[in-house]
């Protein structure tokens, strides 16, 4: 994981901000230096998609009628953060043409740990709390709020974090996994606000509406990904417990009026230990616990490790170790200890002493050992790797390096790790790099029945086709921190066996739930307030009413996934059937289904052609808004995620997707940074679309943008397949026909913007074409160059290009550039343009750039 690149690749960072700004110069420098532009595009996947929003933008923006609104644009993690260099100030740049602001918030968990030690950094390095400050906006009704993928650290990330911070300087302390004093006790507790889910609880105040935007769908059908082939002999299957798990053991019940609740915990002599000592609840607030039996749970680790092994497939274990930052690392633990029960036996003093942490996984015992003398450490790793002949085959994460499915909790999502799986035919990865059918233990049943039953449609009517596959968007409940299982603070171990309950903070002490359990098990609580569930049930209304989908002959159904044997499922159904007859719902196809049938009813519709919205709960939000997008789309980063606020304003997120990390090793190993920024382009045209509603002004272009992307002249991007490639020995758009159109969509832009048809931009268009054959293999060379660290990575991509075609990486700096974006847009200086490309071949783009700067500044540009 790489949490803080930016700060241990200060310059490089500094250079990638620079190139970003380069496609702008190179529509006002010599055409011999179009190759610049060739060269960002290839290493940042930037031009096309900014050229088709560029269009709308262009061609519609008002002048005369500046718009006065902010957003906020959010600074995350991985390859998302990377992006954002590329992008934001380029967004930013244009956005301040149409007054506009912008504003960037780091919420990455670099960004986080640092906010959390003010007293412990100097003046120069301390870093706001934004993610507070972005949570008071959410409920401002003025948000307006664009969130890129952020990790959701475990306790592996976060201690590579802190390492990192730490080597650049950072005085902040260690993670102290077990505290000796009250000093580490309270460092413990402020890097808490920082694992798992911390960010989304705070920032989602409204519910969450996912589907891939119309033009997307469109591209999918005419350019379908690869599917692997089901088998209807393939034994692949999904295992849950039968009993002792949550969904055996949930409890729930509607809050009357509006009180407050504690949790304690009462052993079995009677002692009291208060666990939470304040629980707030609303009038008509589902109030819900529940437990996990951790002995039954070891002993359905075991047995269906041995069942793996006689039906000789892969053994995986899929959890959410991320979102469900308590329960799911301990649960882990169990499957480790269970696996390598033998092992962990054998040297339970020797781990004890060393203090290994078996939720942290697999690859906590090597980090641990490695401090042991050597003889002493490979009897102990020669006894691992012998387990994986007595106990089966394990699934891997990464074959070349030895990383199995149980090295890191964070390693497996379910809500991707299933998907994937899925789509390659029900096949996981063995040790030998090939692809083998498995068994996915999912341990609790509350959802996986829904995985269990995609596989068995799979295997009965085969892989779906993505060029006929209907639509299956998603309404999820998640406001007011709804359904946050396990990912907030009332989930605990049990300290001791006997009793956790949640008692009335008043003179009658009432008992609201209790369950009795023993030490080590794992109890859980949430809380799903009453206005969320009505704002889920109206959004669910009006989605199915806009049938907002290609191929929609037909009407949409809406299917609420609600299952009649869960108390939580049976609360939240008497509040659909309550809050239906307020809205209109004439003509529509709603119902509510148990999620094994509501999948099974889904699949057969999307295989038939048909849209279905799957209406759900915010675990299996989360779950199938991967699931769909990427038997749909190949990908969950396409989607379209608005998250209209209660209180008013929007969060509009970049897709569905993670902040993939995997992009970031390409990216320092290859100098090819993969990442598809569709889903920022999506989610600015939804924030300003709503923008434009909020100031009643006309820079409805910027709202127009995504639809432009099925129109020609921007029909040519999307039709094309002229997308990002995953490997660096590939031009990420294929072929020179890229450039033709992202040429003539900036330069008909220009056109329209200033009314002259006949404006020497066009001509760009016309020359660009071999520009980017010529320059195709200096990119390739590029791109496979290697770079050990740090800032060595662009720069190194930098010095190859110019040694092989001259000076084409000029740094255009922010005033340039908000220069030229007037320049471009409102084609005001044409003489400082034309004066510009007249430079001859030999001028350097620097050089080109300064003398159009200067320029300016002789016209009086302010």
């Amino acid at each position: 994981m790489t949490t803080a690149p930016v700060r241990s690749l200060a310059s490089a960072s500094e250079l990638v901000q620079a190139m970003a700004f380069e496609p702008f110069a190179a529509l006002l420098i010599a055409d011999r230096h179009v190759e610049a532009l060739t060269f960002v595009a290839q290493r940042l996947n930037l031009v096309v998609p900014f050229a088709v929003t560029f269009k709308a933008w262009a061609a519609k923006l008002s002048w005369d009628s500046m718009a006065q609104g902010k957003i906020t644009y959010t600074y995350t993690d991985e390859a998302p953060m990377l992006a954002t260099h590329a992008l934001y100030p380029i967004i930013k740049a244009f956005c301040s043409q149409a007054g506009v602001e912008m504003e960037l918030k780091d919420i990455s968990v670099a960004g986080r740990v640092l906010a959390l030690f003010p007293d412990m950094l100097k003046e120069d390095q301390r870093a706001g709390d934004f993610l507070a400050e972005l949570g008071r906006l959410a409920q401002s009704g003025q948000a307006n709020i664009i969130k890129l993928p952020n990790v959701s650290a475990s306790v592996p990330q976060l201690k590579e974090c802190i390492a990192e911070l730490q080597g650049q300087g950072f005085a902040i302390p260690n993670y102290p996994e077990d505290p000796k004093d009250d000093a580490e006790k309270e460092i413990k507790a402020r890097y808490a606000k920082v694992l798992g889910s911390a960010v989304n609880p705070v920032l989602r105040e409204g519910n969450s509406d996912r589907r891939a935007a119309v033009p997307v769908k469109e591209y999918a059908f005419k350019y379908p990904h690869s599917m692997g082939a089901w088998s209807k002999d393939s034994q692949t299957h999904v295992v849950s417990m039968s009993d002792g798990d949550f969904y055996a053991h949930e409890k729930s019940v509607n809050i009357p009026e509006a009180c407050e609740a504690r949790i304690e915990m009462v052993s079995e002599s009677g002692e009291v230990t208060v666990l939470k000592e304040k629980i707030s609840l609303q009038k008509g607030e589902i109030l819900d616990a529940s437990f996990m039996n951790c002995t039954m749970l070891r002993e359905f680790f075991e047995r269906e490790i041995a069942d793996a092994r006689e039906k000789d497939v892969l053994f995986s274990l899929h959890l959410k170790a991320t979102m469900m930052k308590i329960s799911d690392p301990i649960m882990f633990g169990h499957c480790v200890k269970a696996y390598f029960k033998d092992v962990f036996s054998k040297y339970a003093q020797t781990f004890e002493k060393l203090g290994v942490n078996v939720n942290n996984g697999l690859g906590d015992v090597y980090k641990k050992i490695s401090a042991l003398p050597e003889a002493e450490k490979a009897a102990i790793e020669a006894d691992l790797t012998a387990t994986y002949a007595k106990q089966g085959k394990m699934a891997m994460v990464d074959s070349h390096r030895g990383i199995t499915n149980l090295h890191v909790p964070s390693d497996i999502i379910i809500d991707n790790s299933m998907p994937t799986a899925i789509r390659a035919g029900g096949k996981m990865w063995n040790k030998d790099d090939k692809e083998e059918d498995f068994k996915a233990c999912i341990p609790d049943r509350s959802y996986a029945g829904a995985f269990a039953e995609c596989i068995d449609f799979c295997k009965t009517n085969g892989a779906f086709d993505p060029r006929t596959m209907g639509a299956c968007p998603n309404v999820g409940l998640m406001a007011q921190k709804a359904e946050e299982y396990g990912s907030h603070p009332t989930t605990f171990e049990a300290p001791c066996s006997g009793t956790i309950q949640i008692v009335l903070n008043d003179s009658s002490n009432k008992v609201l739930l209790g369950h009795r359990l023993q030490k080590g098990d794992i109890w859980r609580s949430c809380q799903t307030k009453d206005a969320p569930i009505k704002d889920w049930v109206k959004l669910a209304v009006r989605r199915c009413q806009a049938n907002d989908f290609p191929r929609n002959e037909k009407p949409c159904k809406a299917i609420f996934w609600l299952d009649p044997a869960r108390a939580h499922d049976c609360q939240i159904m008497e509040k659909v059937h309550k809050y239906l007859p307020e809205v209109r719902t004439e003509g529509l196809d709603i119902e509510i289904m148990s999620p094994q049938q509501a999948m099974r009813v889904t699949c057969e519709r999307a295989k038939q052609g048909l849209n279905t919205i799957t209406v759900t709960g915010n675990v299996l939000r989360d779950y199938l808004t991967d699931l769909f997008p990427i038997l749909e789309l190949g990908t969950s980063a396409k989607m379209l995620s608005v998250v209209p606020m209660l209180a008013g304003g929007g969060m509009y997120e970049t897709g569905a997707g993670g902040s993939a990390p995997k992009h970031v090793q390409q990216f320092t190993k290859e100098n090819h940074l993969r990442w598809d920024s569709l889903g920022e382009y999506l989610a600015l045209t939804c924030s300003m679309e709503d923008l434009a509603k909020e100031t009643g002004n006309r820079i409805h272009a910027f709202a127009s943008a995504g639809a432009d992307l099925s129109s020609p002249p921007d029909g040519a991007h999307m039709q094309s397949s002229h997308r990002v490639a995953l490997d660096f020995a590939v031009i990420n758009a294929h072929g020179p026909s890229h450039w033709k159109t992202a040429f003539e969509s900036c330069g008909t832009a220009a056109g329209r913007a200033c009314g002259d048809h006949n404006c020497r931009l066009h001509d760009t268009a016309a020359r660009c074409n071999a520009a980017g054959i010529r320059f195709r293999p200096i990119v390739l060379t590029a791109q496979g160059t290697i770079a050990a660290e740090g800032s060595s990575v662009l720069h190194g991509v930098a010095e190859a290009v110019s040694a092989s075609e001259g000076s084409c990486t000029a740094l255009v700096f922010d005033d340039l550039v908000e220069r030229i974006a007037v320049l471009v847009v409102r084609a005001k200086y044409r003489a400082i343009a034309r004066r510009a490309l007249s430079f001859h071949a030999g001028a350097s783009a620097a050089g080109a750039a300064i003398a159009a700067a200067a320029l300016l500044r002789d016209r009086g540009d302010p």
